[in-house]
């Protein structure tokens, strides 16, 4: 047992770096702003807006009062944020909440993270990468050109439309969506006697993306600090005409509900789902490695990017609700959706749908990018200590990244993107983030006690109360979600902890050490 919980202090990490050789530091504090705020803005706030203010069979929605649930989840993120900033700034080492939770908590847990980080990262990915697919798609259409369906959709959607069609469900057949999905199941060629249905643009979104993150960080992160400008000036587009077509009766209509119609409940429960849209900004900590001045810097960019994100997205939903009917707005696209029942000059509205297409496809590319670019690191991290092969911590001779992790991720990320259902692989992300920032939070607290003298350029106000609000408030929003999310996260997990006991316990570079010093022998890496 004692082995299991054995922990990594911040001398080894940095004793590592300085043997076996780092990363490039090339980042600097707006860099990592621009890496939170691209991470963050993204596919939360484009599609799981609508779901978070209308509700659905399983909870209810918050109505115009979403913006209190954006504030709630702001606070939760923001008591986790400090914790993050406090780790980032002391272990500045690539690996995020993985590397904080070896130094604090030991590795056993640290292994669970590192696993459930997958969830947050390349599984969230996957179903970014969908929608993406599915913005893409409906850019095209505004140019008159269309994809055939086979090609830009995947089975089960597919399948269930051609069904849906085919019986005659109310509405099915006027549904230009629907129809047009059917018709992949139909149009399809076939391949062994079962219809080759696969979503191209998702493949082709993640190859680039992988392309430009083998080439180099600095690289990345200046094409991801273009994409963050660009769809910031598209949302401030966005709320500026919608600001003229508000009506405040769609604040305060009684026969809708009021402000907020479910009360309380629905704002936590919408929280909950709007935590999908905040869950970026601790990607930032995957980048410690690279970054010039970490101690000062990684502080700067967490912090910076929440609140950026956040008054982004108070704003977004005021302009939301006030230009359309709440109970109008769940779909995947709800701020196209609110332009289509704004009251307001027809020219205005087309082209405003037209640009916040265009920029959903960029905000969605940046966050491909940056959660991309965190995966690798942390396999790195894992691979660098022995709980991951060997060949995952290799970094490319000329453009020192860690290219191995990053193909591999794309890959995977590029396989399941071109045929799996967006629903099948988006309910994991929040429990699992969730749980990392649960597991930071408290590996401050020990870490206080275990470590009390070791430099911290950055301290997380109010120890131990600050760290135990971010618990609470992370169980409370993880208590908000269906029991079937629970039985799936509990599943990636037991999957996790046969791998940790067939390889990683056996090869752990920690464990091999202490039973070396143990006996006399000296630790080599």
């Amino acid at each position: 047992m004692s082995q299991l919980f054995a922990r990594k202090s911040v001398a080894d990490f940095e004793s590592d770096i300085a043997e076996r050789g780092g990363l490039r530091r090339t980042l600097g504090k707006w860099h990592l702003t621009a890496l939170g705020v691209g991470a963050t803005i993204g596919a939360g706030i484009f599609a799981t807006t609508g779901t978070a203010i209308v509700g659905d069979a399983a909870r209810p929605g918050g109505g115009p009062a979403v913006i209190f649930s954006f504030l709630l989840t702001a606070v939760a993120c923001g008591f986790a944020a400090l914790c993050y900033a406090e780790f980032a700034a002391m272990v500045p080492v690539a690996g995020s909440a993985y590397t904080y939770a070896y130094a604090a908590l030991g590795e056993f847990v640290a292994w669970i993270i590192g696993w459930d980080l997958i969830i947050e990262y390349a599984v969230g990915n996957i179903g970014v990468a969908i929608g993406w697919a599915g913005y893409f798609r409906e850019l095209l259409n505004h140019f008159g050109l269309d994809l055939p369906a086979w090609l830009a959709t995947d089975y089960r959607s597919a399948h269930d439309a051609f069904v849906a069609v085919g019986s005659g469900a109310a509405g099915a057949t006027a549904d230009p969506v629907r129809s047009y999905l059917a018709s992949a199941w139909s149009n399809a060629p076939h391949l062994l006697g079962l219809p080759f249905i696969i979503n191209l643009p998702a493949v082709a979104v993640v190859v680039a993306i992988t392309i430009i993150l083998v080439i180099g960080i600095k690289e990345s992160a200046n094409a991801n600090n273009a994409m963050v400008l660009l769809k910031i000036g598209i949302i401030i587009f966005f709320i500026a005409v919608g600001a003229f077509l508000i009506k405040p009766s769609n604040w305060s209509n009684p026969e809708t509900g009021g402000f907020a119609p479910n009360g309380f409940a629905g704002i936590s429960a919408a929280a909950a789902i709007i935590f999908f849209a905040y869950i970026g900004f601790d990607a930032v900590s995957t980048a410690a490695e690279e970054t010039k001045d970490a101690a000062h810097d990684m502080p700067f960019g967490i912090v910076m990017s929440l609140i950026i994100t956040t008054v982004l997205y108070i704003a977004i939903a005021i302009v939301m609700t006030g230009i359309a009917p709440w109970k109008q707005l769940g779909t995947a696209e709800p701020m196209i959706t609110a332009l289509q029942y704004a009251n307001g000059p027809p020219g205005l509205l087309n082209f405003a749908r037209l640009i916040i297409a265009l920029g959903a496809v960029f905000a969605m590319g940046s966050v491909l990018l940056v959660f991309q670019l965190g995966q690798p690191r942390i396999f790195f991290s894992m691979s660098r200590d022995g709980l991951l092969p060997p060949f995952l911590a290799k970094v490319h001779p000329r453009y020192q990244t860690p290219y191995v992790g990053t193909i591999l991720t794309g890959a995977f990320v590029a396989f399941f993107a071109a045929f799996a259902n967006i629903a099948e692989v988006v309910d994991l992300t929040n429990i699992g983030t969730l749980f990392a920032f649960v597991l930071v939070s408290a590996g401050v607290i020990v870490l206080r006690r275990t470590d009390a003298d070791r430099p911290r350029p950055f301290r997380v106000p109010w120890v131990p109360i600050t760290p135990l609000i971010s618990i609470v408030a992370c169980l409370y929003l993880m208590f908000q979600l269906p029991s079937l999310t629970w039985i799936r996260f509990a599943v990636w997990l037991v999957i996790g902890l046969v791998l940790y006991f067939a390889y990683g316990y056996r090869h752990s570079t920690l464990r091999r050490a202490t039973v070396g010093s143990s006996s006399g022998t000296r630790r080599t890496h």
